[in-house]
């Protein structure tokens, strides 16, 4: 058991064919020791040095993860920012493409041809009456108002 346990050092490699033996061998055995019966005591100091180093490794954990969480959020943002303004891009086109088909849509020579098409002639003199305007003598048609009304009480 001693010779499967031992181990030599200071043996130097051979230079040609002669080795160098230097030193003694060192011879190592192995025993076992029952710890079961020891009591381990608390150290306090050792207790306080735990907890200051917990304490700031959860604060290192606490900075990073909210490093990190700001980091990401930004990303997410910029995603979100980008995502908007390509959806105002295509709005702001349609919005373009629209009021051009509504000018093509109002267009007098337009409308001219498809009413001649369903039958319709030009109205005939004293047919249109002008609601903007307002004869000289005041006797012309009179649009709606909203005028305050007069509440006379009761007897």
């Amino acid at each position: 058991m001693a010779a499967g346990a031992a181990t030599m050092r200071g043996v130097v490699p051979a230079i040609g064919r002669r080795s160098l033996w230097t030193g003694t061998p060192e011879i190592y055995f192995s025993k076992a020791i029952d710890n079961s019966r020891l009591v381990k005591l608390e150290d306090p100091r050792r207790n306080r040095e735990m907890k200051q180093f917990g304490t700031a490794l959860a604060c290192l954990f606490l900075l990073v993860f909210t490093y990190a969480w700001q980091h990401f959020k930004a990303i997410e943002y910029g995603y979100q920012i980008e995502s908007e303004k390509r959806e105002i891009a295509g709005l702001t086109e349609m919005n373009h493409a629209l009021r051009l088909e509504d000018a093509s849509l109002r267009d007098p020579e337009r409308i001219d041809v498809l009413a001649r098409r369903m039958g319709l002639v030009p109205p005939e003199p004293g047919q249109v009456i002008r609601m903007d305007a307002t004869s000289a003598d005041g006797q012309g048609p009179v649009m709606a108002s909203n005028a305050p009304v007069m509440v006379v009480a009761g007897q």
